[in-house]
């Protein structure tokens, strides 16, 4: 649920660097380019979660809904995540919300709702974007953004967790392509 940002900032302050204006590019285009060396452990080693894959297939194929990535990580990092996994070909990768700079994971979740709006010819209300995430960090940026979430219990916060952080769809896993696809549906009135 963090950005690169924040986990930059917070270790060079746990090391007592003291931090200047050119520190996060740099941290930056050394994290994208050591990234990229490696897109063949990605491939090799990376996982997707149980009926992600089926997920975003099946809501590939339901009218006037728009599939992309919002995510801390910086945008080459995402995009080549996706792509070695197989999931690119069903995102709009280019109206994603990606780690551009020390924006709260709410500004990317308005920054991709805007791009999307943008690269389709219409505005998305808040109401009708919905975050998919797992950590009670997203369901806080998700009421920020004023968009539902579908919070999925397939990173280190319980069920419990979701719901208590205020997550108004809460899922054990991706693995029921029809629960996520009616949940989708539910929170949009699709």
């Amino acid at each position: 649920g963090r950005t690169e940002s924040e986990i930059i900032f917070e270790t060079l302050a746990f090391n007592d660097v003291v931090t200047t204006d050119d520190h996060l590019p740099a941290l930056f285009d050394a994290l994208a380019a050591a990234f990229a060396a490696r897109r063949a452990d990605v491939r090799a080693h990376g996982r997707v979660l149980a009926g992600a894959r089926e997920a975003v297939e099946a809501l590939a194929h339901v009218p006037g809904v728009v599939q992309s990535v919002l995510t801390g990580s910086l945008q080459p990092n995402a995009v080549l995540k996706v792509t070695e996994l197989g999931l690119a070909g069903r995102l709009d990768l280019d109206a994603g919300g990606y780690e551009n700079g020390v924006y709260s994971k709410a500004a990317l979740l308005e920054l991709a709702r805007t791009r999307a709006g943008e690269r389709n010819g219409t505005r998305y209300p808040e109401s009708a974007t919905v975050y998919i995430a797992d950590s009670p960090r997203d369901v806080q940026a998700a009421h920020i953004a004023g968009s539902p979430i579908i919070a999925v219990a397939t990173g280190s916060a319980t069920e419990a967790e979701l719901r208590a952080a205020g997550a108004e769809t809460v899922l054990a896993t991706l693995a029921d392509t029809k629960a996520v696809v009616t949940a989708v549906a539910d929170l949009t009135r699709l």
